[in-house]
C-alpha cells in the first residue's frame, strides 16, 4: 500500500464529488432518514461502486503503459473540461437537484430500509459518475488498486458524512460553483502530471 497515493485519491475524489450530486442526494436523504441510516447505505454504495471502478481499473493495467496513460490523461481532461462547463450553473441547478432526490426519498422508512433506500438511491444516481472514472484511471495509472480503493472510498464516505452532518450549514456559505473549479484545477493538475510521465 503506498499512502502518497492514498492521499491522492482521497484529494481528487473528494474534491470532484463535493459539488456533485452525490452531496446533494445524502443531504435530502439525510431530511428524511435518520442520518446514520443514510450514511451506511450510501457508504455500501460507493463500497461496491468503488470495486467495481477499481476492478476495472486493474483491467486497463494489463494494456500497454502508453495507452494507459493517454487514456488517463485523456479522462483527467475530459474531468476538467466537464467541471469548468457545469460550473457556471451549479449554484442554480442545486435546487433543481435536491427535488428530484426528494421524490426519489419516501419519508417514513427507520433501520434497515432507510439504509436499503439510501442504498439503491445512491447506487443508481451514480454510474458513469466523474470519481468513478477518475478512480479507474487512478489505479490504470499508478497500478495501486488497494491504495486507491482506500483514498477513493474514503474521500466518498467523507463527502456523504459532511452532507449528513452539516450539508445545509456548507451550502448556504460555499459557492457549489467555486468547488467546481478546485475540482477542475486539480483534474487538470493529474493531466499534466501524466503527459509530463509520457514525454520522459
Amino acid at each position: 500500500m503506498d499512502l502518497a497515493v492514498v492521499a491522492l485519491s482521497f484529494a481528487a475524489i473528494f474534491v470532484v464529488e463535493l459539488p456533485d450530486k452525490t452531496f446533494i442526494a445524502a443531504l435530502v436523504l439525510s431530511t428524511r432518514y435518520r442520518g446514520l441510516y443514510v450514511w451506511i447505505g450510501v457508504g455500501l454504495a460507493f463500497l461496491v461502486q468503488t470495486l467495481i471502478a477499481v476492478t476495472v481499473g486493474r483491467a486497463v493495467t494489463f494494456l500497454p503503459d502508453t495507452a494507459v496513460k493517454v487514456v488517463a490523461a485523456l479522462i483527467f481532461l475530459a474531468g476538467a473540461i466537464l467541471l469548468i462547463r457545469e460550473a457556471p450553473k451549479a449554484d442554480a441547478d442545486e435546487a433543481e437537484t435536491e427535488a428530484a432526490f426528494e421524490e426519489k426519498a419516501k419519508p417514513g422508512k427507520t433501520g434497515l430500509a432507510a439504509i436499503g433506500a439510501s442504498f439503491l438511491v445512491l447506487f443508481a444516481a451514480e454510474w458513469g459518475d466523474l470519481s468513478q472514472l477518475l478512480t479507474i484511471s487512478l489505479v490504470s495509472k499508478y497500478d495501486e488498486p488497494v491504495s486507491v480503493f482506500l483514498g477513493a472510498w474514503a474521500a466518498l464516505l467523507a463527502v456523504s458524512g459532511l452532507a449528513v452532518i452539516a450539508g445545509r450549514f456548507l451550502l448556504q456559505r460555499i459557492k457549489l460553483s467555486l468547488v467546481y473549479y478546485l475540482g477542475a484545477s486539480i483534474c487538470l493538475v493529474l493531466e499534466a502530471v501524466t503527459l509530463y510521465e509520457l514525454t520522459r
